[in-house]
């Protein structure tokens, strides 16, 4: 018939082939094939079909056939541990291994691939289409032989023409130019990186400098706009604050101490500030002014700002002068429409114009020590949320007698 039925019992020697190829067919029913054997046959294929890898084994001891067909679904996985002892033998790994199965499950392919099978024929297969993809990989593994043998006899058989050794030689020359070209290249970028690092840094320490100065907003608008900057809030809450009897008290300290004790008073008021949410205007000497509202609208900025006035209280009975006296503070707040900006080349500064800082101001400055005394407009704000008492009338200048209160 063409083909040797399958043995079981002693190793096998696959028979000597004298035209055609020889096929190794590894299934434990790979004799029942009967159309593909006869279709292999009549093709001029000799066909050794065994059960089992041990068979196999002992039939590549003999002659090595072109191709083997590999049933997949062996016994633990016996099949694709077979493959891929053969993948490294010396002796066996140019032998293309043709996997045929069910093939239901994708995992079964991929595997077949992965251990180095040339190609996966799935059941039920076509006799003809079987015979087609064999013809391909003995082909083109023959090619593959062909074309080796062809390379190593012409490396020992033939020396490099000068021709080549000039061409290799241009080709080592141009290449190190190359390398050296890269290298220099590759120089100038990182130089450029590390100035580009460099200036990134020193902006990035020029605006940490000015958002200590100025609000981040103005810091945006500033890097877009030249000249002066200001802008009106129709609804701000100005606080100002100072210590009480400071003159007398600057007399007994040293510039040095006196800075140093203002120092920490004023960082925790900016705590406060940061806390609140509120934008720190300036000190002036011993006088401390912030804003809420501004430059960024907010609401509820009337009660952040009494919120924080409470609290400085509670920051400055922290400290005490060097007689063992608390320090003590006067508050005043005004809640109204403000200008706010920078104005001027040198030297920015953020601050405030208009009447409620002024009235704000006038509240402090003729306020009582450890008092926060407020305007009608802010009490009228904050009488749900706050207890107040009545305060004085207070004369200010171009408005008049002025109603006030005083927050507890």
């Amino acid at each position: 018939m063409g083909w040797a039925r399958r043995h079981s019992t002693s190793p096998m020697t696959p028979p000597a082939v004298e035209t055609g190829g020889y096929l190794l067919l590894v299934d434990p029913h790979g004799y029942q094939q009967f159309e593909l054997l006869q279709a292999l046959a009549a093709a001029g294929w000799v066909v050794y079909t065994v059960g089992s890898v041990t068979e196999a084994w002992a039939c590549l001891t003999g002659r090595s056939p072109q191709l083997i067909l590999l049933e997949a679904s062996l016994p633990a996985s016996s099949s694709f541990n077979f493959c891929q002892q053969l993948q490294q033998g010396p002796e066996t790994q140019h032998i293309p291994v043709l996997f045929w199965g069910q093939g239901q499950e994708p995992g079964d392919r991929l595997q077949a691939f992965a251990v180095g099978g040339a190609d996966y024929i799935p059941k039920p297969y076509w006799p003809e289409e079987v015979v087609a993809r064999i013809k391909l990989q003995v082909a083109r593994r023959e090619t593959q032989q062909r074309l080796q043998t062809r390379t190593q006899q012409m490396l020992a058989n033939h020396s490099p023409s000068p021709l080549l050794a000039n061409l290799q030689k241009t080709l080592h020359q141009q290449t190190v130019r190359l390398k050296e070209q890269n290298a220099r290249l590759q120089q100038e970028i990182d130089e450029r990186q590390e100035a580009e690092l460099a200036l990134r840094h020193e902006q990035q320490k020029s605006e940490k400098l000015l958002l200590n100065i100025l609000p981040e907003a103005v810091v945006e608008q500033l890097k877009q706009f030249q000249g002066s900057l200001a802008e009106r809030f129709d609804d701000a809450t100005v606080l100002f604050a100072d210590i009480v009897n400071f003159t007398p008290l600057a007399a007994q300290y040293s510039p040095l101490e006196l800075v140093n004790l203002l120092n920490q008073i004023f960082s925790a008021f900016d705590r406060l500030a940061e806390r609140y949410h509120l934008e720190k205007i300036k000190t002036i000497g011993d006088a401390y002014m912030v804003v809420g509202g501004v430059p960024v609208s907010r609401p509820g900025h009337a009660a952040a700002v009494a919120d924080m006035a409470l609290a400085m209280h509670q920051v400055i009975s922290e400290f005490s002068r060097d007689d063992r006296m608390p320090l003590q503070l006067r508050i005043g707040i005004n809640t109204g429409s403000v200008v706010a900006g920078v104005i001027g080349i040198k030297k920015f500064s953020y601050d405030l114009w208009g009447d409620t800082v002024n009235v704000a101001s006038r509240m402090e400055s003729q306020g009582q020590p450890e008092k926060i005394q407020v305007t009608e407009t802010t009490y009228a704000r904050l009488a749900d949320r706050f207890e107040f008492q009545p305060g004085p009338e207070i004369a200010i200048k171009g408005k008049g007698p002025m109603k006030t209160y005083y927050l507890d």
